[in-house]
């Protein structure tokens, strides 16, 4: 296919194409041509009706969408992701070491000496046995290996990591929450090779429809996204979250939510504070009102609160005054419900990422504070089964996206890619029909529709194309609103726009 890099439309510079025969997506579905300039939709009119200006594109039928995003991404997490040994595929500590050994067997003698080999995507939570470290060596062959946990909330260490990172003598290896953020965080790579390997990612995600992301990525992100967006990576729009540690930072700066980072060809604009208050489901982390099974007894039986609340407080207080929203990290229903006091108690402006479990009395708070749920409903096609042992009794208030919108909540769908995979057409297809694998619906009562979906993935006023609005869109061989929820999963997308530029087209 043809490769198209955007070039970003100035006001008043007059360039102008249109896309011809296209049908819209919310409409009678009567063929129309659409007429773009300076980056913005000038007219819609029936097609053929006049003389298309500029370049012409003849989309053959084919339906028009508002360009897609995905509100929840670790987007150099995913570039990573894609050079690193895949163990989305291991079922148990053994099916790991296997493929560990499959692949230092195959590749080891082309690493270079001293390197430390990574792997990522492994769910421990659902393991039939344990962590054994000897065997894990054993497949090294003597090389230091760090293995990352697909919800990122936990790495697993040979020996030889574990004295590399300074965790030597752990009796397991397994690393949660903190210590395992931080061993990620210590796997540096090379800038540049890993903006190239961004650069492929945002063309992937492009080739999904995607126009634009909330990467929440641990890092000082107003200097990656610059550097990249200089270096020509300008496939996405990108809203970057700022964490506690670089807060000072940011206000010092004087960075508000919504602010276009200059010299970003308009793509790159600060989020949101971004504060990660408990852990995960997988890792038995995530802060909940009820003992974990096998836990009880524990300090961390109920999972772990991460930040206090005087803290989280404090926090968010600070970044509302300097015009900073917050986009509050929540998973167990304990935690969601001291993040949402904490809204309460600031009067701040944002969003919950994950949302996962929640208490009844807490669903209608989200509508009352104006907190937006930001959810990943891939999550729970892949945690539905840990839910069920984790949370016994519990799964009816997990992943409730029904009760949200009933409630008068607003929705974002996203990934947490590389936790589910950048693909909002996967969100949507998990989101409403709640299965995957032809497995039987879990929990159809929480399902919401196509319409309710494609509203959760875009940022497009009144979620329609229509003039007047910037020309970022999605174009499809069918009209979502009539796909059942597998034909969601797989969705062709033909091409994307942004900008009224292309940025994928399989034309």
């Amino acid at each position: 296919m043809t490769e198209f890099r955007l070039s970003a439309a100035r006001p008043g510079s007059g360039i102008r194409s249109t896309l011809t025969n296209a049908r819209i997506v919310g409409s009678n579905g009567e063929p129309v041509d659409i007429e773009l300039e300076d980056a913005q939709i000038a007219a819609i009119r029936p097609a053929n009706a006049t003389g298309p200006t500029g370049e012409r594109t003849n989309l053959d039928g084919r339906w028009v969408l508002p360009g897609l995003w995905d509100h929840h991404v670790h987007f150099t997490q995913v570039a990573l992701a894609s050079r690193r040994l895949d163990l989305t595929t291991s079922t148990s500590a053994a099916s790991v070491v296997s493929l560990v050994d499959g692949y230092v067997s195959a590749v080891g003698s082309n690493l270079p000496a001293g390197e430390t080999l990574v792997g990522t995507g492994f769910r421990d939570a659902m393991w039939p046995d344990p962590p054994n470290l000897d065997e894990f060596d054993r497949a090294a062959q003597g090389r230091s290996v760090v293995l990352i946990g697909a919800d990122l909330h936990c790495v697993w260490l040979n020996r030889a990591a574990l004295i590399r990172f300074g965790h030597a003598g752990h009796p397991t290896g397994m690393l949660r929450e903190e210590d395992a953020f931080a061993v990620s965080k210590a796997l540096r790579a090379d800038d540049i090779a890993v903006d190239e390997w961004a650069r492929d990612a945002a063309d992937a995600a492009a080739a999904r429809g995607v126009v634009g992301i909330v990467d929440f990525e641990m890092a000082w992100n107003l200097e990656v996204w610059k550097r990249r967006a200089l270096s020509g990576g300008t496939a996405l729009r990108v809203r970057f979250g700022i964490y506690p540690a670089d807060l000072d930072r940011a206000l010092a700066e004087r960075l508000s939510t919504g602010q276009i980072v200059p010299h970003t060809h308009g793509l790159v604009e600060v989020g949101s504070l971004k504060v990660i208050t408990d852990g995960s489901l997988n890792t038995r982390s995530a802060y909940c009102d009820d003992d974990y099974e096998g836990l009880s007894g524990r300090p961390d039986a109920h999972g772990v609160l991460t930040v206090p609340q005087d803290e989280l407080i404090d926090l968010m207080r600070r970044a509302r005054a300097g015009g900073l929203h917050s986009a509050i990290h929540a998973i167990g229903d304990r935690a969601n419900a001291l993040a949402l006091d904490a809204f309460a108690a600031t009067g701040a402006t944002g969003s919950i990422e994950h949302a996962q479990l929640l208490r009844d009395a807490d669903v209608a708070r989200f509508a009352a504070l104006g907190v937006t749920a930001s959810v990943q409903p891939e999550h729970a096609m892949d945690d539905r089964d840990a839910a069920e042992r984790l949370w016994p009794g519990r799964t009816r208030r997990a992943f409730v996206l029904r009760s949200l919108l009933d409630a008068g909540a607003t929705l974002a769908l996203g990934s947490d890619a590389p936790v589910a995979p950048l693909d909002p057409w996967i969100a949507m297809s998990a989101a409403v029909g709640r299965s995957r694998q032809n497995r039987a619906p879990w929990h159809p009562e929480q399902s919401i529709t196509v319409s309710e979906a494609l509203a959760a993935t875009t940022r497009t006023p009144n979620d329609r194309v229509a003039t007047g609005h910037r020309a970022d869109l999605a174009i499809v061989d069918a009209n979502p609103l009539s796909s059942t929820a597998d034909e969601l999963r797989r969705m062709p997308v033909a091409a994307t726009l942004l900008n009224g530029r292309f940025t994928h087209s399989a034309l």
